[in-house]
């Protein structure tokens, strides 16, 4: 069985645009990628199978409607005679917490079933296939950091960040993404005043990424706060951990982070919030 990381995608700055007369939302955002993951494993077969496995796999929800199934199915319309087989999923990731584990999960099998037929990541009927399966998969098709725009069907060029080290925190709530944009309010055609700022300094020193993102934010962070209030109580414990650059919520939550330019802060900060917190998701990680 050959097997892929579905690596965590972290929005390190969400700006709502607006919301489309269709009643889809605009996003700008920048987004990287952690070293935490599922992983997903294919072994080719006659019948299209998902087994959903490991410490959150009740999260998943049914197997039926998983995404990862979802995504085969869509390129197998597309690539008549596609071998199909096995998956395996290993569920490490939180569900519904802005991390885009579902979507990261797809975007791996659309990957896997590539690589069985061998085809290019940049072939027209993965990207095509990603597009339809969600909003997200096509970024995490390709996950390294840069900018996402519309709704998700618009990358930018790959960004080398510096390597910048995190504390992800959930307190083990969900946040799910309907809830949140129906809380944000937007009538369809409107656009919104935001709050997160467009324009990002990035480059290879660090420090000034950092002070660059701590001066952004995520327009949906009140929102969401309003669907789970706890995320607010994450906000402000990270906000007073020393070191910490630019404390906010990724996606449409509820995982928040902090960002450190140091393995050593990060961990200490990690390790100080989970023995403060031992019924909240904490893990460190560095960010691509």
């Amino acid at each position: 069985m050959r097997w892929l990381r579905a690596p965590a995608k972290i929005n390190l700055t969400l700006r709502v645009v607006g919301r489309r007369t269709d009643g889809y939302h605009e996003l700008e955002s920048l987004v990287a990628f952690a070293g935490l993951c599922d992983s997903l494993g294919f072994e080719p077969g006659a019948d299209l199978i998902l087994d959903v496995l490991g410490p959150r796999a009740l999260e998943a929800g049914p197997v039926k409607e998983n995404l990862v199934l979802r995504a085969a199915r869509l390129l197998a319309a597309q690539i008549p005679g596609l071998t199909l087989g096995r998956f395996r999923l290993i569920k490490r990731l939180p569900a519904a917490a802005g991390l885009g584990g579902g979507s990261s999960d797809a975007a791996a099998a659309l990957r896997l079933l590539a690589n069985e037929a061998q085809l290019s990541i940049d072939d027209p009927r993965l990207r095509a296939s990603a597009r339809e399966t969600g909003a997200d998969v096509l970024a995490c098709l390709f996950p390294h950091a840069r900018m996402m725009r519309g709704i998700g069907d618009q990358l930018g060029p790959v960004i080398a960040l510096p390597k910048i080290f995190a504390v992800l925190v959930n307190p083990q709530v969900e946040a799910p993404t309907p809830k949140v944009f129906a809380a944000l309010g937007l009538t369809p055609g409107s656009k919104l005043e935001s709050s997160a700022r467009s324009s990002l300094a990035l480059g290879p020193d660090a420090a000034a990424t950092l002070e660059s993102l701590s001066l952004s934010g995520n327009d949906l962070e009140e929102a969401a706060t309003r669907v789970a209030p706890a995320i607010a109580v994450v906000l402000e414990r990270l906000s007073r951990v020393p070191g910490a650059r630019a404390p906010r919520m990724s996606g449409s939550g509820a995982t928040c982070f902090a960002l450190f330019g140091d393995r050593r802060g990060a961990i200490t900060a990690g390790r100080i919030i989970a023995a403060e917190h031992p019924d909240w998701w904490v893990e460190t990680t560095v960010l691509r």
